[in-house]
């Protein structure tokens, strides 16, 4: 089943695209299993039809586009020859005419399907289908994050454990980096605390010691960003590619955190951050 925090990012996405559209009726759901999606979001709706609908791969128009893996249209829901009719029931009365599906794909597997739709049958514009598509990128982003999250959070919480064993801190290190790139792209609020508490037992599981006057230092969350890419051996410039920020604001946020770290050079930043317990 789709979790919560997947579904407030499909519910982010379907209000950015109504009001980006102005298409009356957005809605859309994830897949439970390889060949079933719920409709368990709409905007727009009138009625509550169409909520909670199960559609199947193969079938109706949604269906058809998560076993095509590529976006479908009609203009006039009722009457297509293109589709078939299971769902009909629920489609009108909602009143939809003109209705395109895209599927949501990530690495190559569809994991949700988005709809938007008319009341009248006209045909359905390039701009509303870049909308749409749009709408279906953000989710795809959205879930790739996640899992990618999910699949460093699987990995770090054994090295958290076990901080230990021979050969791991490098790895401790990177994973660490990773992670709080990823944290500021995460809508979910659960999982991004999840995310920063998993960091915090990254950076507090070394065995180095801290020097008392260490353990005060506080940095905003963008200046461990930093300090992190720093650590790893990336320039200003690559370290704002990776946090998504301009090479002149990481420069910023780098100054200030070297200034609160009583440092002079990056590499005595790196050590001085790992001392107050802030890196691993």
């Amino acid at each position: 089943m789709p979790e919560q925090g997947e579904a407030t990012e499909l519910q982010a996405a379907l209000l950015r695209l109504r009001r980006t559209s102005g298409l009356p009726v957005v809605f859309g759901g994830l897949l439970s299993d390889a060949r079933h999606a719920r409709i368990a979001e709409l905007n727009g709706a009138r009625t509550g039809a169409l909520r909670g609908l199960v559609i199947s791969a193969g079938s109706g128009l949604g269906g058809k586009a998560i076993a095509l893996s590529r976006p479908c249209a009609v203009s006039d829901y009722a009457s297509s020859r293109h589709i078939s009719h299971e769902y009909d029931t629920a489609v009108a009365a909602e009143g939809l005419r003109s209705v395109v599906a895209v599927p949501v794909v990530v690495r190559r597997t569809v994991r949700g399907v988005l709809y938007g739709a008319l009341r009248e049958p006209l045909t359905l514009g390039d701009r509303t289908f870049d909308a749409v598509a749009s709408a279906a990128r953000d989710v795809e982003q959205a879930l790739a994050v996640r899992d990618e999250v999910q699949q460093l959070l699987a990995v770090t919480r054994e090295q958290v454990t076990y901080p230990g064993r021979p050969g791991t801190w490098e790895d401790v290190r990177e994973a660490h980096r990773e992670l709080r790139a990823l944290a500021p792209r995460i809508v979910d609020p659960a999982l991004r605390e999840e995310l920063l508490t998993v960091c915090g037992r990254l950076a507090s599981a070394t065995g180095a010691d801290r020097l008392p006057a260490a353990r005060h230092v506080r940095l905003a969350p963008r200046e461990v960003d930093v300090v992190a890419c720093v650590a790893s051996g990336a320039t200003n410039a690559a370290a704002a590619e990776r946090l998504g920020l301009r090479p002149e604001t990481v420069k910023g946020y780098l100054r200030s955190a070297m200034r609160k770290l009583g440092a002079h050079t990056r590499l005595e930043a790196v050590v001085a951050a790992r001392r107050a317990g802030l890196l691993p």
